[in-house]
């Protein structure tokens, strides 16, 4: 076999493995995707490897041992970019649970739409609070919420349930701190800052569109309420009905969401200013000026990038939603401590996953994946942004798992992007990945049992409703990135 196709071969085979090994071995993610790592780097067929050390000196180790290191070397970068921003976006999610902020938050959105467009309110609403949170998490927050108004109203539950996964999902893919997102930037070397921002705003436009999808299924799919595990039909007005002297205010209810992402963007507006100022923009150079100069200004910026880094941000939105936690429910350090435990303990294992995911797209790297799929796509000519897009579709249908299919997109999708064959802005590569990523989640992705078995949806009602949306999300959000990356290709 030629060396131009055993990298296609390691890739079908060990993706193959991933797929057998979690459907019909009931293996967890976690050991399937090590196992797979592992497979990928044994099938390169190298004598050695050349692994850098803790010490930033290389050794070289025999081809078994080495693949062994690079494995775990894989694991261990993915961990160190994401495992901070991971944890403290969970207690950030617990403390918006906990503490009625994020009802408030719902219940400002349904003042100001109303309840005739509650649908819009939902999805505004949950675009804006999932940002920080896991899907997961964020499920479980407006699942009881979108229960309660269906009651309320009598009709729409299949749209109020698709408004909360359309932005969900899309910011689960589209936004840092989520670990796919974070994963993303760190390979492709983006700004944070302008993936926080491109993401956001498209993400927004495409959200708006995959709302329509939502009402147009919502017409042609009935769905009953039937309540879910601890929700039975008799407690869920209760939800709803909780007075407003038991919840924080809008403004610190919102507080620990606005101020990371406001935190991490003003980064991007100090770098574009220096660089502006540079090549002598206008509104750099007034920018510079304003604070004193450059050495002013330089000592600003320093202080501004270090509240700014998505760690430091993250951490001040995560205290700022303990202290609203702990004055809103006179809860003492103890209570606290007990209750941050459990979310931290899933963030533990969704770090594992990403950083094993992390491991098997070091291992697609060292076999020539990339490097591959570029010589095709040189060959072919294929756009990079929809190179990028199928691959994370791909990668998605074939393991379930939005984010390893990001964190796989990524990795071979960097090398062709260091080699200068992207012809916009980086930015468009990262969301096509993303949207990607989100395409026909099935029986395999554990957002579809998260669907279901919350929202107490059989799984033939999961994919006439949650499938659909998300595959024409996906394919929505392609249509306008592929849009934007032609009419605009340096948006910034």
């Amino acid at each position: 076999m030629s060396p131009q196709t055993w990298p296609f071969v390691i890739l079908a085979v060990s993706v193959a493995f991933i797929i057998v090994g979690i459907s019909k071995l009931r293996l967890h993610a976690f050991v399937a995707l090590i196992l797979a790592a592992l497979l990928a780097g044994l099938m390169t067929g190298k004598d050695t490897w050349d692994i850098v050390q803790k010490d930033g000196k290389v050794k070289t180790m025999s081809g078994l041992v080495g693949t062994v290191e690079m494995v775990a070397k894989g694991l261990g970068d993915t961990a160190r970019d994401i495992a901070i921003s991971i944890a403290l976006a969970a207690i950030i999610g617990m403390c918006l649970m906990e503490s009625g902020g994020a009802d408030k938050v719902v219940r400002r959105f349904l003042a100001f739409f109303g309840e005739k467009r509650a649908g819009w309110a939902l999805l505004w609403s949950t675009f804006l609070l999932s940002a920080p949170i896991f899907f997961d998490t964020m499920f479980m927050l407006m699942a009881p919420l979108a229960m309660a108004l269906c009651m309320r109203t009598g009709k729409d539950y299949v749209l109020y349930i698709l408004a909360v996964c359309c932005a969900g999902t899309i910011t689960h893919s589209m936004t840092v701190p989520h670990p796919g997102p974070v994963a993303v930037v760190e390979d492709l070397k983006l700004n944070v800052g302008e993936s926080i921002v491109g993401g956001m705003l498209v993400g927004a436009v495409v959200s708006a569109l995959g709302f329509l999808v939502s009402g147009w299924l919502n017409r042609r799919v009935q769905v009953p309420l039937r309540g879910s595990g601890s929700l039975s039909l008799n407690n869920l007005e209760g939800i709803s009905s909780k007075p407003e002297s038991e919840l924080p205010s809008f403004f610190w209810s919102i507080t620990p969401v606005i101020l990371p992402i406001i935190l991490i963007s003003l980064t991007t507006v100090f770098e574009l200013a220096h660089s502006g100022a540079a090549k002598g923009v206008p509104w750099g150079q007034a920018m510079v000026a304003t604070l004193g100069g450059e050495a002013s200004f330089a000592k600003v910026r320093a202080w501004v990038d270090f509240v700014g880094h998505k760690n430091i941000a993250l951490t001040i939105g995560a205290f700022i939603a303990l202290v609203v936690l702990a004055r809103q429910c006179k809860f003492g350090l103890k209570k606290l401590e007990e209750l941050v435990g459990p979310p931290l303990e899933t963030a533990g294992m969704i770090i594992l996953i990403t950083s094993a995911g992390g491991a098997f797209g070091a291992a697609l790297r060292s076999a020539g994946v990339g490097d591959a799929v570029k010589a095709v796509a040189q060959d072919y000519s294929i756009n990079l942004v929809l190179l990028g897009w199928l691959v994370a579709a791909v990668v998605r249908v074939a393991q379930g798992s939005a984010t390893v299919g990001m964190l796989t997109a990524s990795s071979i999708m960097a090398p062709m992007l260091a080699a200068g064959s992207l012809d916009c802005h980086p930015v468009y590569l990262f969301m096509s990945i993303g949207f990607g990523a989100m395409f026909c989640s099935w029986m395999n992705d554990s957002g579809f049992w998260v669907v279901s078995r919350l929202s107490g949806m059989t799984e033939k009602e999961t994919l006439k409703t949650w499938s659909v949306q998300l595959t024409a999300d996906s394919v929505i959000g392609l249509a306008v990135v592929f849009l934007l990356s032609r009419v605009l290709p340096f948006p910034f």
